[in-house]
């Protein structure tokens, strides 16, 4: 099942390739991959299915890893309102969700604070 992995990189060029070399040297496949930068970092969340080799290959050429969690993966339709569908079912089961970003093949990740509610609805 693949996991999110955070990592945090310094706000330079050239830490996103750095984080991509790494993980493909390794031969670890991003499945999805979303960023921002907060307070002069680069926050960056990686969708992979083994998370432990990802934290190996970043950690070891220096890269910082944070989190590692469960995230609920959802195939969805590529149209109008379906994140709305959704994110709404997810929301009126009482389930917060507090991370969301697009995966390869139409996938959407979703961060929450109950994942075994979440699948329930969804």
């Amino acid at each position: 099942m693949p996991k999110d992995v955070t990592v945090i990189l310094e706000d330079r060029p050239g830490t996103l390739a750095d984080v991509g070399e790494a993980l493909g040297k390794a031969d670890i496949n991003i499945e999805g991959v979303c960023g921002f930068r907060s307070e002069g970092k680069g926050i960056v969340h990686i969708l992979v299915e083994d998370a432990a080799a990802a934290r190996r290959a970043l950690e070891g050429v220096g890269i910082e890893v944070g989190d590692e969690r469960e995230v609920f993966v959802l195939e969805i339709q590529d149209r109008p309102g379906a994140l709305g569908e959704v994110s709404r079912r997810i929301a009126d089961a009482g389930v917060n969700i507090d991370l969301v970003y697009l995966a390869s093949n139409n996938r959407l990740v979703i961060g929450v604070d109950d994942l075994e509610r979440a699948r329930a609805v969804v």
